[in-house]
Parts: C-alpha cells; sequence; structure tokens
C-alpha cells in the first residue's frame, strides 16, 4: 500500500487502468515530474505492479495486477461521503 501513497504513483496507475500506454503518452501528464517519472516507475514495476515492453524504442506500461483496479475502485466508493462505511473503524463514535 506504501507504493501508492504518491499521488505520481497513483495517477500512474490510473493512467493505465485503460489499457497499455507508451511511457512517451504518459510524460505530459507530468511535466514537472519528468526526472521523477522514471523512478515511480521502476518502483512499481519492482514491486510487481507494472510491467514492460519495448516497441523499437517505444516503452509500453501496462498493470500487472488488475485486480489493482477494482480495489482502486472499491476503495474510492467506500471513502465516499454517502458510503454506509464512512465513519466506522478506529475512533468512530457509535
Amino acid at each position: 500500500m506504501k507504493a501508492l501513497s504518491s499521488p505520481i504513483r497513483l495517477r500512474i496507475v490510473h493512467e493505465l487502468q485503460q489499457g497499455e500506454r507508451c511511457l512517451c503518452e504518459l510524460q505530459p501528464l507530468f511535466p514537472r515530474h519528468k526526472s521523477t517519472l522514471s523512478r515511480h516507475i521502476a518502483l512499481l514495476k519492482r514491486l510487481g505492479l507494472l510491467t514492460e515492453r519495448r516497441e523499437g524504442v517505444r516503452r509500453v506500461l501496462r498493470l500487472q495486477v488488475p485486480c489493482l483496479v477494482r480495489f482502486g475502485s472499491c476503495l474510492g466508493k467506500a471513502l465516499q461521503p454517502s458510503s454506509p462505511f464512512k465513519g466506522e473503524g478506529k475512533g468512530a463514535r457509535r
């Protein structure tokens, strides 16, 4: 979970939910973070969350763990203000 604590890594995962993307397509989405984008991708690959293949000079990325997308969607729904789970857990009043 710590790997997904970075907004940049979350955005990378979000962008790859639609399918494979070339690194060259992701770079314009992170104009101020070009130098660190490769490091974030390397970390996600090292953890087994992304895979990469080469097409000539292009680096094509895809999510290795499709259930990550479902988990993120589920977590987002659970954290919405109208969620029946909101307010439950540690420190919640009963």
